[in-house]
């Protein structure tokens, strides 16, 4: 008899270990409280306009690939992406351009031009992150860091026995500061510290392997716009006969001694051989195990950033924005002060506006653009919203009138916003942070919740709030780590069943 699974939560991670669990001949039942699959990855239409509504950059696409490919089918039979020719604009306040191209000589080319500082030190930045990549990627992206004795395989040693190339005792800014003379290189490379919610200036320097992936392996697009990766899994997981039940949210989990027997939802009790959580972990034990000292030791660690989001229907076309573009604050050190230590949101934020109509016909109607326009946010621990909301509003289009000469305000046709309250109800996102516990400090990577349970031998943890990390690269990672450890769960209790 074929084992049965229950994934909790249709986010990316947990489509991504629903199809691994099929492609290995287990029977998949997903629960997901909304009445759409993605997660963060879902999408919003108003008024003619369409706009994903969280992640927008697409790296690693091979990650998607692997579970079309392990399921027999074509990937491009269900999907398809493009790598970015560009992969953002950047805007500083004294007016200075610079274009991320996606060849890195050409990248290197505009640095140099822009900047003034020498391509050589471009070049040797990008290869000291593909170091850093190749050194700790498959530890620390593919495998469990909670089970010693995997730590401890020869393989996995590479890089315990290269710990100072891995540049984990200096800060991203400190090893940024170090390496280039440009300020607004810095600045540019030390952003990247956002990317899983955290602050370049405590974040070891180790996360400089996020350049790596964007600027050596380059970021794609896919047709359609990001929501397209969701659609091109939910056809798959049809097709493979993933059984999903929308609008049915799990209430509570049935726990015996040492595993999990069933789970309760408003349909009924539902019993399975084994149980995979996508839902945040601090949700999770606070709503379906009620378990209060796992819920202690899991609030202690710093949370990330969340984020402040305006969703606009733009009456008009503007050629200088290109698909990614970044306004930078002047004082980046102050905006992550105000969002670690003061709880909220610098007047002078920095701001990123997403235009996916640039390439996907349809996402605007013609001669408009829809803008996804976000600040970074604290998570909420209770402020006044509808102050920040309004003060934050101001300051970001007062912003793009300086920085870009577009009074958008005057264009606005429709709007839409998300704000860290309603990030969390959207996405069951504990405090609405988007990545679960920040990584400020050098041991933070050990922090997060391991991908399996010690207590229950049947519950396994996927998606941004448990190792390795937020976003879809990592989603998808944690969903491999899952698949691979029921694997070997599996084979070690036959192999004792068989001696006995």
């Amino acid at each position: 008899m074929k084992k049965k699974f229950a994934v909790i939560g249709g986010g990316i991670g947990g489509m991504a270990a629903a199809i691994s669990l099929r492609n290995q001949g287990y029977e998949v039942t997903v629960f997901e409280k909304n009445r759409y699959l993605g997660g963060k990855m879902g999408q919003i239409q108003m008024q003619g306009y369409r706009f994903d509504l969280g992640p927008s950059v697409f790296t690693m696409p091979g990650l998607v690939d692997e579970l079309f490919e392990a399921a027999g089918e074509a990937p491009r039979a269900y999907y398809r992406y493009d790598p970015l020719s560009q992969s953002c604009q950047y805007f500083y306040e004294d007016g200075t351009l610079i274009r991320a191209f996606g060849e890195v000589e050409d990248f290197a080319r505009e640095l140099a031009a822009k900047t003034g500082e020498p391509q050589s030190h471009i070049h040797r930045f990008l290869e000291k992150s593909r170091t850093i990549y190749e050194l700790t990627a498959d530890l620390f992206m593919f495998h469990s860091i909670h089970e010693p004795a995997a730590m401890l395989k020869r393989g996995n040693l590479k890089p315990l026995l290269n710990f100072r190339k891995i540049d984990a005792f200096r800060t991203m800014h400190q090893a940024n500061s170090r390496h280039f003379n440009s300020s607004k290189l810095v600045q540019l490379f030390d952003r990247y510290a956002t990317y899983n919610g955290s602050d370049p200036y405590r974040i070891p320097a180790t996360f400089n392997i996020i350049t790596h992936l964007e600027h050596n392996m380059g970021v794609f697009y896919p047709e359609g716009g990001i929501h397209a990766v969701v659609e091109a899994l939910q056809r798959l997981m049809d097709k493979t006969g993933i059984r999903v039940h929308r609008q049915e949210p799990v209430e509570k989990l049935l726990p015996g001694k040492d595993r999990i027997q069933g789970l309760q939802t408003p349909q009924g009790r539902y019993d399975f051989d084994g149980f995979v959580s996508n839902m945040d972990v601090n949700l999770f034990y606070d709503q379906l195990l009620k378990e209060e000292r796992t819920l202690k030791k899991l609030r202690k660690p710093e949370k990330s950033t969340s984020a402040l989001i305006f969703y606009w229907g733009v009456d008009g076309s503007f050629p200088d924005l290109s698909l990614h573009n970044i306004l930078f604050a002047k004082n980046y050190r102050q905006e992550f002060d105000y969002l670690f230590k003061q709880g909220s949101i610098s007047p002078d934020p920095t701001v990123y506006i997403y235009i996916s109509s640039r390439v996907v016909e349809g996402d605007a109607p013609r001669g408009k653009e829809n803008w996804y326009v976000m600040v970074n946010a604290p998570e909420d621990t209770g402020q006044d919203w509808a102050r920040l909301r309004a003060e934050a509003r101001t300051n970001v289009v007062a912003k793009i009138q300086r920085m870009l000469g577009i009074q958008v305000d005057r264009h606005i046709e429709c709007e839409k916003i998300l704000d860290p309250p309603s990030i969390g109800a959207y996405t069951t996102s504990y405090h609405g942070s988007l990545y679960g516990n920040s990584s400020n400090g050098k041991f933070a990577a050990f922090n997060r919740h391991a991908n399996f349970s010690r207590r229950y031998h049947n519950l396994y943890f996927t998606g941004g709030s448990v190792h390795p990390g937020g976003g879809i690269p990592l989603a998808l990672a944690s969903a491999r780590i899952v698949s691979d450890k029921i694997r070997k769960d599996d084979k070690t209790r036959q192999r004792r069943k068989a001696r006995k």
